[in-house]
């Protein structure tokens, strides 16, 4: 029979850029008994989301918010939404194209992903952040 575990992590940033959270996010898994499941990872932001990601090269990660700010500027005059700042809508742009959950095998009681494969939280405000990361596991 499959049980629930779950957990929220807190997630302090530095501001634009990308956080690693595999490690936390393993550390979890192992902490339950389940020895298989699906971990399900969803933030509580419109401002921030979650990527998978390669994580051996950190030229991806560099490319990738250098594209995004290519397709989505900050203070385009477009935007009528900036209430917080010149960031504000593009930062829910990036948010709304990106992803607020994932969903994870788990499989010999570890996260099952590729070799090259890290799970990200990616901050799309200038400023620092404290960004909350609920973790659900079900499982057996």
């Amino acid at each position: 029979m499959a049980s629930i575990f779950q957990d929220t992590l807190q997630v302090r940033t530095s501001g634009r850029g990308f956080l690693e959270i595999s490690e936390p996010a393993q550390h979890f898994v192992a902490g339950t008994p389940a020895q298989t499941g699906v971990l399900t990872v969803f933030i509580h932001h419109t401002s921030a989301s979650l990527i998978i990601c390669e994580n051996a090269d950190p030229q991806v990660l560099s490319d990738l918010e250098e594209w995004m700010q290519r397709a989505i500027p900050d203070g385009d005059p477009m935007f009528g939404h900036t209430a917080e700042g010149p960031d504000d809508m593009p930062a829910h742009i990036r948010s709304v194209l990106t992803a607020t959950s994932l969903s994870l095998p788990v499989t010999h009681g570890r996260i099952s992903a590729g070799t090259w494969q890290g799970l990200y939280l990616y901050e799309h405000r200038a400023a620092p952040h404290t960004r909350h990361v609920s973790l659900t596991l079900v499982g057996e």
